[in-house]
């Protein structure tokens, strides 16, 4: 599954740049696959679409901080737990629960991004 940033978010910034696959932006900021990763050029999603890795994504918010799905891993491969749950002042980093994915398809959602 993803983790989501609940509306309690103070805007404080901590959880940004604990993210290894730089999946978490500021409210209003457009997001993109290249960010923080290796992918470049064309590439083809793991839902199979198949899209400019430097494509730039509307914002899932625009008044606090937010992460895309598309490239959360709940740090699995990296970390034992999520990093912006674990340094998250207010606990507003939590499970989302519209987003469920197994172990093993957040191995390959990283490795997909880090090769």
């Amino acid at each position: 599954m993803a983790i989501i940033i609940t509306d309690e978010c103070i805007n404080c910034g901590a959880c940004e740049p604990e993210c290894p696959n730089n999946a978490i932006y500021e409210g209003g900021a457009e997001w993109k696959y290249s960010d923080g990763t290796t992918l470049k050029g064309m590439i083809t999603t793991l839902n199979g679409e198949e899209i400019a890795a430097d494509k730039s994504f509307e914002p899932l918010h625009m008044d606090v901080y937010f992460i895309a799905h598309d490239k959360c891993t709940e740090c699995v491969g990296f970390h034992d737990e999520p990093q912006c749950a674990a340094v998250c002042p207010v606990d507003c980093c939590i499970d989302d629960p519209d987003y469920r994915e197994s172990e093993d398809e957040l191995l390959a959602k990283k490795d997909f991004m880090h090769l």
